[in-house]
């Protein structure tokens, strides 16, 4: 995890990839398309051609990308393998990020190989989620799995807590976010410990756990009942024996939806609680 991200000097937009892509990014999709696309051009010896009949469906879906997607005359498409690689990569290192992704829904749609579209969004789906994307395939097309409206809540709570509460959020952060080695069963982890510092804060004490804390804001009149009861069931799988807390659960079983809604959620409670006591 590099020094910027370890520390929060990178915003909560550029570490979750939303209308945006970085270099990483658009590498590793790129990676993709090579890998169960381009690579499978035959014939090297005749200058990769592209009307021969074993390169039929790499030149079908060219001839869809021409006339459909760049709609562009097809009788400018180069026979030659080379020569039309070079205009694919150009146009794809220079797009914008949205048109990344068109080009992928594109290219997934209208590749004809067998079971292409389904091994394909996999591929990507395995590199938007370790490139922390906010975007995945989903049903054939690339959809949003995060919102601006819930990062802006994560970036709120950030800016505007405590100190305790604002390392907790930025390392649950750092372990959602990871590029090198993701840990969300941790990342979840962090995100209640921040709510825990936020209460422990609220009351001037440590003690007791946060669901007797709960209560005790609840009793003061600064939580309503209806939130504090939603916010201890969900403390409370979180401490059970089956909850992330439990030493042996399996790391494996904590995915990243998981740890993506514990912090949103943690940190709109956070800056619930925050806002409930300037306006009391």
């Amino acid at each position: 995890m590099r020094f910027s991200e370890r520390h929060g000097y990178r915003p909560v937009r550029d570490r979750i990839q939303i209308e945006s892509i970085d270099e990483e990014l658009r590498n590793g999709l790129w990676n993709v398309l090579t890998l169960r696309v381009w690579n499978h051009v035959k014939n090297p010896g005749q200058n990769w051609n592209m009307r021969s009949s074993e390169n039929r469906d790499i030149n079908a879906l060219c001839l869809k990308l021409w006339h459909s997607y760049f709609k562009k005359p097809i009788d400018q498409l180069s026979d030659h393998w080379s020569k039309v690689h070079e205009q694919l990569r150009k146009y794809f290192f220079g797009c914008q990020w949205y048109e990344v992704y068109d080009f992928l829904e594109f290219v997934h749609d209208n590749y004809d190989k067998y079971k292409f579209g389904e091994t394909f969004a996999s591929a990507c789906n395995i590199i938007l989620e370790r490139e922390s994307s906010a975007y995945r395939f989903v049903g054939g097309s690339i959809a949003s799995i995060t919102e601006p409206s819930e990062i802006a809540e994560v970036e709120r709570a950030i800016s505007s807590s405590p100190s305790p509460v604002r390392a907790h959020l930025d390392r649950a952060l750092d372990l959602l976010t990871s590029r090198e080695s993701p840990d969300y069963r941790n990342s979840v982890k962090e995100s209640i410990s921040a709510v825990e510092s936020l209460v422990s804060l609220r009351l001037g004490s440590d003690k007791g756990t946060l669901g007797q804390m709960l209560k005790q804001l609840e009793d003061s009149g600064n939580l309503h009942p209806a939130l504090k009861s939603a916010f201890s069931s969900l403390y409370g799988y979180t401490s059970d024996q089956g909850g992330v807390r439990h030493a042996l659960l399996d790391k494996d079983s904590v995915v990243h939806a998981d740890a993506q809604f514990m912090l949103v959620t943690c940190s709109a409670f956070i800056n619930y609680v925050q806002q409930s006591r300037t306006e009391s």
